[in-house]
């Protein structure tokens, strides 16, 4: 009865994509020492997957507009959420104590949970920001992994080694950027497919604001933001790496594509539905893509 809370499919692709970052894109690089051993980096997964799923339950279970008539307690609910985040920061703070940051990287996790409190108790009632806001936690993750593996490194690396970790800091940022753009058309989709839902809960979202019809002409227009950047990216860095730039192609923009034609006929609940799910695979997708450019270029040196 409590697995149905957590949103399990969303942790999946969590765990995953933290997973492909380390040993699809960090191991593959040559003389770059990681902060994070090898089970210390299935921890961060552990912890990261614990604070995530502690704010899917609170969401899920007392969030404004769902029904308060769960099977779960309130006492049982919040020991729930207090229980996953006490684990999930206090493995956090294990971590960052190991590697010398101790405030600094077990922060990232604070500032995760404590926003996703606060959208599930009253930051979900503003529009627009409240999309921004989870767009940006989607995105999280992936400044995590750069903070915790790259960033206590710095303070040891050489003049001839510090360039190249800026560069990885780099690719991270540009993954993270990318990542919040699906994020963020991730949430206006669920909210078109809970319209009837939050404006019986008076919640006010884009589709209801402005309409359903107004809400999809304007994602058509944001969904062109990360084809066009898929496009420059594969453009500009991959037409030397042929595997790589083909997965992009196919991967990245055809399922941009996809969706985006989906989305200019989508009406109903289910159309939305599907609509999501294209989308959560194409975040799959973009973890992936940045192991297959690693071994494209291992493979064309």
């Amino acid at each position: 009865k409590l697995l149905k809370y957590f949103n399990i499919p969303d942790l999946i692709i969590l765990a995953i994509a933290l997973l492909v970052l380390k040993t699809g894109f960090l191991d593959a690089q040559k003389n770059v020492f990681q902060a994070l051993g090898q089970w210390q980096y299935m921890l961060f997964i552990v912890a990261s997957v614990l604070v995530a799923a502690g704010g899917f339950f609170i969401n899920n279970v007392f969030g404004i507009g769902k029904d308060t008539n769960t099977e779960i307690s309130e006492s049982k609910g919040y020991n729930i959420y207090i229980g996953l985040n006490v684990v999930g920061i206090g493995i956090a703070y294990y971590l960052a104590n190991s590697v010398g940051k101790p405030l600094v990287l077990t922060f990232i996790f604070m500032i995760a949970a404590a926003t996703m409190y606060f959208y599930a108790n009253g930051l979900k009632q503003m529009l627009v920001v409240s999309n921004i806001l989870v767009a940006l936690l989607i995105a999280l993750p992936v400044i995590a992994v750069g903070m915790f593996q790259l960033y206590p490194m710095l303070a040891i690396a050489t003049q001839e080694t510090k360039p190249f970790l800026y560069l990885l800091f780099r690719l991270l940022l540009d993954y993270a950027i990318f990542t919040f753009a699906i994020g963020l058309l991730l949430t206006f989709i669920n909210d078109l497919a809970r319209s009837d839902a939050d404006y019986n809960s008076d919640i006010s979202t884009l589709p209801i604001f402005i309409g359903k019809g107004r809400s999809i002409k304007i994602l058509l227009l944001l969904s062109v933001v990360p084809l066009a950047f898929a496009l420059y990216y594969a453009n500009s860095h991959l037409l030397d790496l042929p595997y790589a730039l083909g997965y992009i192609l196919v991967f990245i923009v055809g399922v941009l594509i996809i969706f985006m034609l989906k989305l200019f006929h989508a009406k109903s609940t289910r159309d939305f539905r599907q609509l999501e799910w294209i989308l959560k695979a194409l975040l799959v997708f973009t973890a992936f893509a940045i192991m297959v450019i690693t071994y494209n270029i291992r493979y064309a040196q």
